[in-house]
């Protein structure tokens, strides 16, 4: 298993225990980091606008305005952009038609 699947069992098991009331929600932290690189993480996996945009379910249009900076990922955004940075195939496993 990878640290980041390691790590996302970890985050399921903390947010159960929050749910059922045996932790505290104040002790469950998650890193989303302010900005993201998007160009980079695309190019970084070597793919077209195009192909990043249909592989990971982001509007084209969506993607170029990030690249170009005409608008800025938000909170989940980061979240997905961060995730698929990391470990690109937890999204496309998570994706993949059951």
């Amino acid at each position: 298993m990878t640290k980041l699947g390691k790590r996302l069992i970890k985050a399921m098991d903390e947010a159960i225990a929050i749910s059922k009331g045996d932790a505290d929600p104040s002790t469950y932290r998650v890193h989303v980091p302010a900005s993201i690189d998007v160009r980079a993480v695309r190019q970084k996996l070597n793919m077209t606008q195009a192909e990043f945009a249909g592989r990971f379910a982001v509007p084209l249009a969506t993607l170029k305005d990030w690249e170009q900076h005409r608008r800025t990922p938000e909170g989940p955004s980061r979240v997905l952009l961060t995730i698929i940075d990391r470990d690109p195939e937890a999204v496309t496993r998570a994706l993949a038609a059951a």
